[in-house]
C-alpha cells in the first residue's frame, strides 16, 4: 500500500528549489526513484534525495501552470524531521532563494538575517522594486 502525499505548492522555479536543496544538503536528482514506505518507489520529474528512509518527488502540476507538487512518504516523520512539517523548512530556504534570484535580476542588494526564532529576515537595497 502506498503512503505517498501530495501537498499543495508554489514551486515556479527549479533552479531556487535546487539552490535551497545545496543549503540544506540534500540533492535535487532527475531519473532518480522516489522511495516511500515498505521499499516502494515511484517515478518523478525530479527526487529530492533525503538522508533518511524516504524521498521528495517534484512533478508538474496538474493544473498545468508551470509550477511543481511535491509528494512524499509521511510516515513515521522522517521527512518532517529533514525539511520540516509540511515540507516547512524546505518552503522557506525555498522561498529565500526565489527571492534573491529575483532580487539580482533587478540588481538590488540583498542581505539575509537569521532571527532567534528561525525566521529569515530579507533586506533589499537599491534601484525600483
Amino acid at each position: 500500500m502506498s503512503h505517498f502525499t501530495t501537498i499543495k505548492t508554489q514551486i515556479r522555479d527549479l533552479d531556487a528549489l535546487h539552490d535551497a536543496c545545496v543549503e540544506m544538503d540534500l540533492e535535487l536528482l532527475a531519473d532518480t526513484p522516489v522511495r516511500g514506505y515498505g521499499g516502494v518507489t515511484r517515478q518523478a520529474h525530479r527526487t529530492i534525495k533525503l538522508k533518511g528512509r524516504y524521498d521528495i518527488a517534484v512533478d508538474p502540476s496538474q493544473e498545468n501552470d508551470g509550477s511543481y507538487g511535491l509528494t512524499t512518504d509521511w510516515w513515521d516523520g522522517c521527512v518532517a524531521r529533514e525539511v520540516g512539517v509540511g515540507y516547512g523548512r524546505l518552503l522557506q530556504t525555498y522561498g529565500v532563494h526565489k527571492t534573491l534570484r529575483e532580487a539580482r535580476s533587478r540588481g538590488l542588494r540583498a542581505t539575509r538575517k537569521v532571527e532567534p526564532n528561525g525566521s529569515i529576515l530579507l533586506t533589499l537595497e537599491g534601484g525600483a522594486l
